[in-house]
């Protein structure tokens, strides 16, 4: 299976395509990256602008790669997100938990949140954090155990309307049609987050050009996300503005000269808005105060944001940063200071055919998708298609039900697989099957018994 995973940012756009083997092992065979144009703090404000990005990015892997791709899967920003908690409860009957009690449970969880969701949202992911068999909690995996009662309790996740429409517009204007969409801080933990961070609970952030993503995992699932419309863009603002020098001019000071402890007094010439031909002389120590005092105050209220969401006592690993404005020096120490927990600064895992830029942590989050799609993530999640994805075993149409068997020598990183189920049947509905008996119906019946017998 071919994947093309496009991280769609304010600042850039990347797509990447790789390719997943019969063994499971994933190899990255092309990347293309294009400017943004269009985006404006994770939110697309102009389609037509936004599509020729894709488009371009899009055009530059396919050439890298020297091949087609079967599944695309897409970044969505963390911009008009809102998150809740549910649950669901089922009987089991025969006593058997099967992967269709499974998916009743969360299908209830799902249904009864619909009254607290906004009109205007749509659920984007359902991700299970605790488990109850017969009032035994803490359940990592219920599959196959023997049991009178399933409860679930999920994280919901969902994505204001309009802009997820305007996100798959520009995407099909640029040739493309989505598979499946991924919350960007998802996705960059599935990047940069080891297993271990996420049983100890770990908060990650993702700094980028122009937003902040934060996602608190805890016991291997998400358990609160957050979005800041700040990124390093905004920093390149701040000594434009403060310096009196052109953008393009902030922007190469940020790079060549940008840390959070340069206390020099070296001077350098930076040339004046308005009369580029003129130019006047700044300190080096002025550059890094303008830098520090932007930093702070964004980690500041990331910090804020933290202690808000209840889950701080929880988090045993510390904090994670990546993106692009992790390479400023000195951030990993002001973090450390201000969060008051230790911090490490991640990049995405390395696998076969990583190209060099993709090892920068700017790129975790487009690696990430490519990853999604071919079967890392959540053990149980209904995904952004409404579908159940679960771990080590895919059922897809006409064939019977193939265990996958995982990487042991993976230690961090889950693997998963797509439930399929027949095209007549959808996933809402699989707890009606036994109301309305057909052929379909009495297979899958069959099946699962034989299937059961063997736990």
């Amino acid at each position: 299976m071919t994947i093309l995973g496009i991280d769609i940012g304010t600042t850039k756009i990347c797509a990447i395509i790789a390719q997943k083997n019969n063994l499971g092992d994933t190899k990255i065979l092309g990347v293309g990256v294009a400017k943004s144009q269009g985006l404006k703090r994770g939110i697309i404000t102009n389609i037509d602008l936004a599509s020729k990005s894709i488009k371009t990015a899009i055009g530059e892997a396919k050439r890298a790669a020297g091949m087609q791709f079967e599944r695309v899967i897409v970044s969505i920003s963390g911009a008009y997100v809102k998150s809740m908690d549910s649950s669901g409860v089922v009987n089991i009957p025969n006593r058997d938990i099967g992967i269709k009690e499974i998916n009743r449970a969360m299908q209830m969880a799902d249904y009864n949140a619909n009254a607290t969701i906004p009109q205007e949202h749509e659920k984007l992911h359902v991700l299970p954090y605790n488990f109850i068999v017969d009032d035994q909690s803490f359940i990592e995996d219920p599959l196959g155990m023997n049991g009178g009662r399933l409860e679930v309790q999920v994280h919901i996740i969902t994505v204001q309307r309009s802009s997820l429409i305007n996100l798959k517009k520009a995407v099909k204007l640029a040739g493309i049609e989505i598979d499946n969409l991924v919350l960007n801080s998802y996705a960059s933990s599935i990047a940069a987050l080891s297993r271990d961070e996420k049983e100890l609970g770990v908060v990650i952030i993702d700094l980028g050009g122009a937003t902040c993503n934060m996602a608190i995992h805890v016991g291997n699932s998400i358990r609160y996300n957050d979005f800041l419309g700040v990124g390093s863009a905004n920093i390149t603002n701040d000594i434009s503005m403060a310096l009196h020098t052109p953008i393009h001019s902030a922007e190469e000071t940020k790079i060549k000269y940008g840390s959070l402890k340069n206390i020099s007094s070296e001077l350098i010439k930076l040339p004046i808005i308005g009369d580029e031909h003129s130019s006047h002389e700044v300190s080096l120590e002025m550059v890094s105060n303008v830098i520090y005092a932007r930093v702070e105050e964004t980690l500041a209220i990331l910090s804020n944001s933290l202690n808000k969401s209840g889950y701080k006592d929880k988090i045993g690993a510390g904090l994670v940063l990546t993106g692009g404005m992790t390479k400023l020096e000195g951030l990993r120490e002001l973090a450390a200071a201000i969060f008051n927990m230790p911090v490490r600064m991640a990049k995405p895992k390395e696998m076969e055919g990583l190209f060099e830029i993709l090892r920068d942590p700017g790129f975790s989050t487009a690696v990430g998708l490519v990853l999604y799609g071919s079967g890392y993530f959540t053990p149980y999640e209904i995904d952004s298609n409404k579908k159940l994805r679960y771990k080590n075993e895919i059922l897809e149409e006409g064939k019977n039900i193939n265990i996958l068997q995982s990487d042991e020598d993976d230690d961090d990183l889950l693997r998963g697989e797509d439930l399929r189920l027949d095209s007549n049947i959808k996933s809402s509905n699989l707890s009606d099957i036994d109301k309305k008996p057909n052929r379909v119906a009495v297979f899958f019946k069959s099946l699962w018994h034989r299937l059961t017998q063997l736990f």
